[in-house]
């Protein structure tokens, strides 16, 4: 809906933003109501995503994996996607870079998430640190 909608901002205060994020919470609450098992993906900044994931505490065992880079690399893997595809046109890559370059924004501003789950730190700079069958098992932890 949003990316078709005239006059849409991709990444920022976009009124259509926060329905999509409301449609993508209720989507897995009724998922792990009905005892599914699902991995959400995003980058999880505190402020927008804590207040929906905390409902979810209640329906599952959480578990956060916190992919880190440094922010040079972020900023390369930024401009490769925006020139090689556009899969992640919701993102508004284009007017990420641009704040970037302006001083606008700071990679480094990025909040985490912060809710009392267990949490596993994983380096991306150059594959997985630690290795995926870590990660794995680090998200299997009580569900077998």
């Amino acid at each position: 809906m949003a990316l078709t909608s005239p006059g849409y901002q991709a990444g920022g205060d976009d009124p259509l933003n926060y329905p999509t994020l409301e449609a993508f919470f209720e989507v897995a609450r009724v998922l792990l109501k009905a005892g599914v098992t699902i991995v959400i993906e995003a980058a999880f900044q505190d402020r927008l995503w804590r207040p929906s994931l905390q409902p979810l505490l209640a329906l599952a065992d959480i578990r956060v994996i916190r992919c880190n880079t440094p922010t040079d690399i972020a900023h390369d893997r930024i401009a490769h996607r925006l020139q090689h595809g556009n899969h992640r046109a919701a993102h508004g890559d284009r007017d990420l870079l641009e704040a970037l370059a302006s001083g606008e924004h700071s990679l480094g501003s990025f909040v985490p998430i912060s809710l009392d789950v267990p949490t596993l730190t994983v380096d991306t700079s150059g594959g997985y640190k630690p290795g995926f069958e870590d990660i794995v098992s680090f998200t299997l932890v009580g569900l077998c």
